[in-house]
């Protein structure tokens, strides 16, 4: 009892010494508990019964979890989803990668102005730069149509028909927009390695993709995991993009091609529908998603360095 009484007496003791700097920090606290931690909570709570904004909650237990996993539209927005992230993830890395490297290595000049223009993408309004998009990929009067007839070839309805180009449309778009965030973060990271390992490799006679693959990655780890979780979140938080290249269509145009789970998720509530429970399941189930791949990127990154220490040892 006495430890416990003197460790009340420190902690108070200890808050009033530091008043003023708790004070300061308190309106952060404050603003996160009530816009932040109250809104995951209550988001938890509400997956629980189903509810339609207005009338009475009725408790379902994990009934919206069960038949949310029945439902196939949340597994092809799911695929949608992941064969969208997969795809784009494959040059947003190594152009990501290139570009940095380029830079870094000061084969051109004005570098200020090439990160400058790769990474426009990130702050432009996504919605204009899908209207653009949608004139480029447009069936009659694209862009990129126009040029198939140069070549003497029947247009493509890139965001019509059976649906299923819907998606490189936005794995293009994805990748368009991402590839420059990697590059100025790898970027940063290639400048902050010695440049003594570069002079030294060159000496001894690597090529550029050599100094890549055996210097640059392995350096870059760290940075390449959090740009991979980055580009994950925004996978999954992916909406705009297809939403309007599909004309505002909450079923992702013809036969769902489309559709990714955080258009089917705002398609429920509070935009398409009034289904806030069931809504609120499918934004924790995406918030699973992210930490389990979120662990597994962590959990490969250690076990090849773990792998390779062994192996050098």
């Amino acid at each position: 009892m006495r430890r416990v009484k003197g460790s009340k007496k420190g902690f108070l003791k200890t808050l009033k010494e530091y008043r003023v700097a708790y004070v300061y920090i308190a309106p952060f606290y404050i603003l996160f508990a009530i816009f932040g931690l109250f809104p995951m909570v209550a988001g938890l709570f509400l997956s629980f019964f189903r509810w339609d904004g207005l009338g009475a909650m009725h408790f379902l237990g994990f009934g919206n979890y069960i038949n949310l996993f029945k439902d196939t539209l949340f597994w092809k927005a799911l695929s949608n989803t992941l064969i969208i992230g997969i795809i784009a993830h494959i040059p947003i890395l190594l152009g990501g990668l290139v570009l940095a490297y380029i830079l870094n290595s000061k084969l051109v000049k004005g570098q200020n102005i090439f990160k400058t223009i790769y990474f426009m993408p990130m702050v432009t309004s996504a919605v204009a730069i899908t209207i653009i998009f949608q004139n480029l990929f447009g069936f009659n009067y694209g862009i990129i149509n126009y040029f198939v007839s140069l070549l003497g070839e029947a247009p493509i309805n890139w965001l019509g028909g059976d649906g299923k180009l819907i998606k490189v449309a936005v794995i293009i778009m994805f990748a368009w927009k991402w590839v420059g965030w990697n590059m100025v973060i790898y970027l940063a990271g290639m400048q902050g390695i010695n440049n003594d390992i570069y002079e030294a490799a060159e000496i001894d006679g690597a090529s550029h993709s050599k100094i890549v693959f055996s210097i640059v990655i392995p350096l870059l780890k760290p940075i390449i995991l959090f740009t991979l979780i980055q580009s994950s979140i925004g996978m999954f938080n992916l909406f705009t993009e297809p939403f309007i290249l599909t004309n505002s269509n909450w079923g992702g145009g013809p036969n769902n091609g489309g559709l990714t789970l955080m258009t089917y998720l705002l398609s429920k509530a509070p935009q398409g529908g009034n289904a806030y429970g069931y809504a609120s399941s499918i934004a924790y189930v995406i918030t699973l998603m992210v930490v389990v791949i979120s662990v597994v990127l962590n959990k490969v990154m250690e076990e090849k360095d773990t792998v390779k220490r062994k192996g050098g040892k």
